[in-house]
């Protein structure tokens, strides 16, 4: 097999290729057949993606992805990781051989003191499995069967900004494709009138900036873009036509562009101009479908007990959980919800209850629904932050006002669906929940790798080539692990 990249749809060619003849020929009519030839499951995609994957490496365990991010830092210790030795150890300080060389953030690395906080909440064990899950989440402990847990995730950023960006595109520094942006480039799109890939940010007040750089597209083509479902009445952006232009004006002005691009393709073959085309197509039929999915009036009274009477109203978790599986039904391929509100430094214990309120509830729902409509098996849902939380005292350890600063070395996530070990519990960290032991790491780049891999991709070989080097979304890092997945 060839070592080459298999998708590097930015590769000059000075000859006109038969993809680019057949995007041109009929109007477009030629590309569509020719991506139903190489990739028989995007058949129905209105344009087929420039890198789209002829050959999928494996056989794909999910055909879509859920992931419900929780902006922040949500702490593990609190949550998922049970240590009840530091609860025995309260008020002592952190031991300089559990800490090492780890560096600090400058918000507690020039405290005097290091104190050891253990966690106000009861743990219990839950399901077959025997998963520990602390008492605020009890609506995600029914569901404990379901999960494959993750202790031992870790990352090098420490900070907000970088954590964020790590997590969603592979790297710390901005400009890099982001995760959803990679898998619309290697497998195209399955729905005429939707994007492939759709953001919602939850109007939670607060929190760190979540910017549209997070989903965007990087160096890939502007197409790949991450599309954001508002919770205003426009729900998308520039989407809707002028006041005094209906649905046929609209639709003639587009005939009649599209015609003028047409014309200057032949003389220029600029591909910018095709996704232009396209781009407006799908916007024009997007008129019809966003305000349809966004639409939960249909939904029975069922619905709202299972999410809760939040899901009622837009821009809430709740809501977009629910917006989410609408979207998952109608073949949206990479649904990203970002929920501020977990950075913790000070009073955690009222207000990590309150994000979990907010949470909880909506998160197992999402699984409970999926799983009751038969779509889990083929959805991958994750759940996590970008990074974990101290085991030690941000500030004065004062039982009303501690807080706890960024930790990097590991913190917990979860996986549902798509193929995971479900019921299962992955990685070991110290008694302290500040390192990882026993080589049961799971990077980022680990994470993105299977992740990938469920999706039937050798993250290897998606790459795209960009100032004289292919790129691809795990850098060059990343190993699947295998005991994450069924």
């Amino acid at each position: 097999m060839s070592n080459q990249p298999r998708c590097t749809g930015n590769d000059i060619n000075p000859f006109r290729s038969r993809r680019k003849f057949l995007s041109q020929f009929g109007q477009g009519l030629g590309a569509i057949a020719l991506g139903s030839m190489l990739n028989p499951s995007n058949a129905h995609a209105t344009t087929p993606s420039d890198g789209v994957i002829e050959k999928l490496d494996f056989a794909p365990k999910a055909k879509r992805v859920i992931y419900l991010f929780q902006s922040g830092g949500p702490s593990q210790m609190d949550l998922y990781d049970y240590k009840p030795l530091l609860n025995e150890l309260h008020g002592q300080e952190l031991p300089k051989e559990v800490r090492g060389k780890q560096r600090l953030t400058n918000m507690s690395g020039f405290q005097s003191s290091l104190p050891l906080v253990g966690s106000p909440f009861k743990f219990e064990q839950h399901g077959e499995s025997g998963t520990w899950i602390s008492e605020l989440l009890p609506h995600t402990a029914s569901i404990a069967d379901d999960l494959c847990i993750i202790k031992t995730a870790n990352t090098e950023a420490i900070n907000h900004g970088p954590g964020v960006t790590m997590m969603q595109t592979g790297s710390q520094f901005p400009g890099r494709p982001s995760m959803g942006s990679w898998l619309h480039y290697g497998l195209g799109s399955e729905n005429d009138d939707l994007p492939s890939f759709v953001v919602m940010v939850s109007n939670e007040r607060g929190g760190q900036p979540l910017t549209s750089a997070l989903w965007g597209s990087g160096f890939l083509p502007g197409k790949y873009d991450g599309v954001e479902l508002r919770a205003a009445k426009d729900a998308v952006l520039y989407l809707n036509s002028p006041k005094g232009v209906d649905r046929s004006s609209r639709r003639k002005a587009l005939d009649h562009l599209q015609k003028l691009h047409h014309m200057e393709l032949e003389t220029t073959s600029d591909p910018a101009l095709e996704t232009r085309i396209a781009q407006y197509e799908l916007a024009f039929r997007m008129q019809m479908s966003i305000p349809e999915v966004t639409d939960v009036s249909d939904e029975p009274e069922s619905t709202y007990e299972l999410y809760g009477e939040d899901a009622r109203k837009p821009g809430t978790y709740a809501a977009n959980c629910l917006r989410a599986r609408r979207l998952a039904e109608k073949g949206v391929r990479f649904i990203q919800l970002y929920q501020p509100g977990w950075d913790h430094h000070a009073g955690i214990v009222g207000s990590i209850k309150n994000s979990t309120k907010k949470t909880d509830k909506a998160s197992a729902a999402l699984i409970k629904d999926l799983k009751n409509r038969g779509m889990l098996d083929e959805t991958l849902v994750i759940w996590g932050g970008e990074f974990g939380r101290t085991s030690y005292c941000q500030g004065k350890l004062d039982p009303k006002s501690y807080g706890r600063d960024h930790h990097p070395r590991c913190f917990s996530m979860w996986m549902a669906g798509g193929g995971v070990n479900a019921g299962h519990t992955h990685g070991e960290t110290d008694d302290f929940s500040y390192n990882v032991i026993n080589d049961s790491g799971v990077h980022v780049h680990d994470l993105h790798a299977t992740i990938l891999h469920q999706m039937g991709i050798d993250h290897e070989k998606l790459t795209f080539k960009y100032q004289g080097r292919h790129f691809r979304l795990t850098d060059v890092h990343g190993s699947v692990i295998k005991e994450l997945i069924g």
